[in-house]
């Protein structure tokens, strides 16, 4: 921190913003590009650091405080957003620069982050952390590759078409296309630049005539020929710069939640800009039936790898010594027994007791834990595969007896199964059902510090916008949107609980993607009414049909059972 703190004084700064994002924004980023870990140890995937020159502090949402404190706790003061923001923390008497790298940030972000009497905000070109990094690890470069419309249902070439026609309708000239997410969507691409997610850094210029300028690094594009539908002018990252300083007087519409301030100030010197969501995330978030159909296949297979874990975990957990570590291990290995699995779709959460309450709790050596009886086991996993992105999360009962647990899991049972059964209508958004996800736990004063959920990729990020069920949601929810369904209870150091699925929407009401047993043992079946009961009878019916001929004979009658009504 001391060599930190010395190049502040050479840029006349009183203080330094570090994210966690790359200048790519991406949610899971290179190990070359974690700033954040360097400087503080924090290992979950969203939050930033700000260093004054005699005091440290760490910001992160609900999910991550108490990982947090326990990972950078002593060299940092900790504060939990959005109960606070910079704004509400900081007051300066005088004048009080802080420096940041204005390729990490967006305008929007740090406008409303960073909007205080007397800060004055200095963009330095030359990225701090990266001048004090040595050992700095070298990023590894694999090439990307195409995707077949076999598993797109729609060609880069109607995609194009369709963005084309959100430009001339928005009256811009241009769009520049920032999200590697949807580089990818819009060229059916995919690639290896992000640890959990199949996406390939690059950036993507396309005109309303239909031109297309791809800027990544040349060593990831494969030798193949004819590798897309469309003509593309394939160009070095590097050369954007001098690219984007040749276009003047149009009007370029850039993504404000993924263009940072750096490529702004080049765009905007002599043309006009539309800052504005980028019209992919709303056209990639609609999945179309081909989609829809490979996704659903990809949940059988998931589904079953997960429905096998459960049940050799039940049987074993008594007999053998399993950690979160190797239990999750086992998980895995259930997954890769098929050959369309390609890896986790996020860093997978395996707790039990006290560590099922860390909301994003990720097993190491110093924290793993022998799964003991009496306690609960949270676990909270995904893949990704050729045809689609899970994620799916069960607590599961290591034959816990506890009537107040029971209670309270059944009354996250019950919001999982009020957002299952909403009825959509045109106007529906996140907002509304997120409100009735929450209303049994908070007849008892309890309720949980995250959204309800979240929207899905396909064969991407497995958190994808713009659409989500949380408080602050207000994208009107279509069909084919594919979003997550959890609901949680967290007792610090005690315990956690959270029931996910995903759903997606089928005309006016949510259809369930996820097939695997939710755990029965730990209901409280007095607060259940008979529309909830009949639910959970059905699900489970329908992870019976389609799941029993796969299960090995000695576990069958352990599954039957587990789908049996209750």
């Amino acid at each position: 921190m001391r060599k930190l703190i010395k190049l502040f004084y050479k840029n006349k700064i009183n203080g330094y913003i570090i994210p966690k994002n790359d200048e790519y924004f991406n949610e899971y980023i290179d190990k070359s590009k974690d700033r954040l870990k360097f400087v503080s140890d924090f290992t979950g995937s969203a939050g930033f650091a700000i260093i004054f020159k005699n005091q440290n502090y760490l910001f992160v949402d609900g999910r991550y405080t108490i990982q947090a404190k326990r990972q950078s706790g002593k060299n940092f003061k900790i504060i939990t957003i959005p109960n606070k923001f910079p704004k509400d923390v900081f007051k300066f008497k005088s004048r009080f620069t802080l420096g940041f790298d204005p390729k990490l940030h967006t305008e929007n972000q740090i406008n409303f982050l960073f909007k205080i009497k007397n800060l004055v905000l200095k963009p330095i070109n030359l990225n701090l952390v990266d001048l004090i990094w040595q050992k700095k690890p070298k990023e590894k470069i694999k090439k990307f590759f195409y995707l077949t419309n076999e598993n797109t249902g729609k060609s880069s070439y109607k995609k194009i078409l369709e963005l084309r026609r959100s430009l001339i309708k928005n009256k811009s000239d241009l769009l520049f296309i920032s999200a590697p997410e949807n580089v990818a969507w819009i060229l059916n691409i995919r690639g290896h630049d992000s640890k959990f997610s199949p996406t390939t850094n690059a950036r993507l210029l396309i005109n309303k005539k239909g031109r297309l300028d791809l800027f990544t690094n040349l060593k990831k594009i494969p030798e193949t020929k004819n590798l897309f539908d469309y003509k593309i002018f394939v160009h070095d990252e590097k050369e954007i710069e001098k690219f984007a300083s040749k276009i003047s007087n149009s009007t370029i519409w850039l993504d404000n939640k993924s263009c940072s301030i750096y490529y702004k100030k080049i765009f905007e010197k002599n043309n006009k800009i539309l800052l504005k969501m980028d019209p992919i995330y709303l056209l990639k978030a609609i999945k179309n039936k081909t989609e829809i159909k490979n996704i659903k296949k990809s949940h059988l297979i998931d589904g079953l790898a997960l429905t096998k874990f459960i049940l050799w975990l039940k049987e074993n957990f008594k007999k053998r010594k399993i950690t979160e570590i190797s239990a999750q291990n086992k998980l895995e290995s259930f997954r890769k027994k098929h050959l369309s699995y390609k890896y986790p779709s996020f860093n997978t959460i395996s707790g039990s007791g006290p560590n099922s309450a860390i909301i994003h709790y990720a097993a190491s050596f110093k924290t793993n834990r022998i799964l003991k009886s009496g306690e609960l086991y949270l676990v909270d996993s995904g893949g990704q595969y050729y045809f689609g992105t899970t994620d799916v999360t069960r607590t599961i009962s290591l034959e816990n007896k506890s009537n107040y647990i029971k209670d309270i899991y059944t009354r996250v049972l019950k919001g999982h199964i009020a957002v299952s059964n909403f009825r959509i209508n045109k106007r529906t958004i996140g907002s509304h059902i997120d409100k009735q996800a929450r209303k049994s736990l908070k007849k008892i004063k309890l309720d949980y510090p995250h959204g309800t959920g979240h929207g899905v990729g396909y064969f991407s990020n497995v958190h994808e916008g713009p659409h989500s069920i949380s408080s602050n949601s207000k994208i009107k929810l279509r069909n084919g949107m594919v979003l997550s369904n959890e609901p949680g209870y967290y007792k610090k150091n005690s315990f956690g609980i959270r029931i996910e699925n995903l759903i997606y929407v089928n005309k006016n009401k949510f259809e369930e993607l996820t097939i695997a047993p939710i755990e029965k043992s730990l209901i409280n079946k007095k607060i259940l009414n008979s529309k909830e009961i009949k639910w959970i009878n059905n699900y489970h019916k329908k992870v019976e049909k389609n799941l029993l001929k796969y299960i090995e004979p000695n576990y069958k009658n352990a599954f039957k059972k587990a789908c049996l009504p209750i």
